[in-house]
């Protein structure tokens, strides 16, 4: 832990993994860090800050406090002829600059933050348009396990807490017996999200029932507080379902259902449940608490209101 920065052949400019991890000569940036509780964000952050100062060709831990936005424009501009997405893009100044944002807290560099003011690519039309299912769609995929053997009705209960609640797959998998909780007399899931945050989502009445029918079968499930959703076959048996169980479980039934779908996983069945709510006239930004959603930028990207035939302007034309 001596190190933050290459010191191969300047003409590299790459970090190896190792070096990008040593940080102590950072302090607030390994406390950064830390507060990363996603590992695959974790991840992605710091391929994104190694891309960012091997580019730069730092020489010293304390030369973070040299970077300007001509640096960052510079980045921006050879992120873009690498043909970077728009969204790619986006995410790795997001990072520069949450960094950055961090380490002026905590005075370990001065002035301003350089990625401020520096422009990021708009969202283009293509983005954040997670596949959504239409209603007939997601009846089909409810109703496709069956709901006599323990999968199934496991299943049955997976899918109707993903497609009533807009869970994500994490989220999902990471459900304990004591996340059933009354709250004012209803029913409740407490869903531990992204960032260490914690929500209460009323249970929808047909989830509420599922979950109850599953948990009546599952007669070999020990007491207390354990694993909601429960593996059934091979060496993990009885332990807590794997977030790439539940997404198995999503693609086993849709293709059972007969529901073919470009790009659907779970993610799209969250992005199923926000667009039903606001079809139906959910407050958007009740409907970014219900998601966990930080920024409600985020959750506009599941509102396609606008996209409806039936409320395009084509209608209101008279002569």
């Amino acid at each position: 832990m001596n190190s933050l920065i290459h010191h191969a052949n300047p003409s590299e400019r790459r970090l190896s993994v190792v070096e990008f991890q040593e940080l102590a000569e950072v302090p607030a940036a390994v406390e950064w860090f830390a507060n990363i509780d996603n590992p695959r964000t974790r991840r992605a952050y710091q391929n994104d800050l190694e891309d960012f100062c091997g580019f730069v060709g730092l020489t010293g831990a304390d030369e973070f406090r040299a970077v300007t936005r001509a640096h960052v424009l510079a980045w921006r501009a050879q992120l873009e002829t690498r043909g970077l997405a728009g969204a790619t893009i986006r995410r790795k100044l997001a990072a520069l600059a949450s960094l950055f944002d961090h380490l002026l807290e905590n005075n370990a560099v001065a002035g301003g933050n350089p990625v401020h003011g520096v422009k990021r690519p708009r969202i283009e039309t293509n983005e954040g348009k997670t596949p959504a299912l239409g209603d007939d769609q997601a009846k089909l995929l409810l109703s496709a396990p069956d709901g006599w053997t323990l999968k199934g009705m496991r299943d049955r209960a997976i899918l109707a807490v993903l497609l009533y609640h807009g869970l994500r797959r994490e989220e999902a998998a990471k459900l304990m017996t004591g996340d059933l909780q009354d709250r004012r007399g209803i029913k409740h899931l407490q869903v531990k999200g992204k960032g260490g945050k914690t929500r209460y989502l009323p249970l929808h009445p047909v989830a509420a029932e599922r979950i109850h029918a599953y948990l009546e079968r599952d007669i070999t499930r020990e007491p207390g507080n354990v694993p909601l959703f429960r593996s059934i076959r091979g060496r993990t048996t009885g332990t807590g379902i794997c977030a790439d169980g539940i997404y198995k479980v999503v693609a086993q039934w849709a293709k059972a259902a007969g529901i073919h779908v470009d790009g659907l996983g779970v993610h799209g069945l969250r992005a199923t449940a926000a667009t039903n709510a606001l079809e139906h006239d959910a407050d958007i930004a009740k409907v970014q608490l219900w998601l966990g959603h930080a920024n409600i930028s985020t959750t506009r990207l599941y509102d396609r209101r606008g996209q409806r035939p039936e409320d395009s302007p084509t209608y209101k034309v008279k002569y």
